[in-house]
């Protein structure tokens, strides 16, 4: 599906596309409706800037204690 959004909406929000796509990413990825993977992907960002996308916004880096026990276990650190 494709949303076509026109020059003259843009230009009056003072956005250019590409902005509209991190809003709307960043957006989704704080109501979990985005993996961090994915919401990347639709900025068209990269992990970095995309995360920094994120810290402009205030929104916190969506951390699992899965996440976090296999990190734990991938350093050898035993909890």
């Amino acid at each position: 599906m494709a949303v076509v959004i026109s020059d003259a909406v843009l230009k009056k929000v003072h956005m250019t596309g590409e902005d509209l796509l991190t809003d709307l990413a960043c957006y989704l990825y704080d109501k979990s409706r985005l993996s961090f993977g994915k919401a990347s992907e639709l900025s068209g960002l990269n992990y970095l800037q995309f995360q920094k996308a994120l810290a402009e916004r205030s929104i916190d880096i969506k951390y699992a204690e899965e996440d976090l026990n296999i990190d734990l276990k991938n350093l050898g650190i035993k909890i």
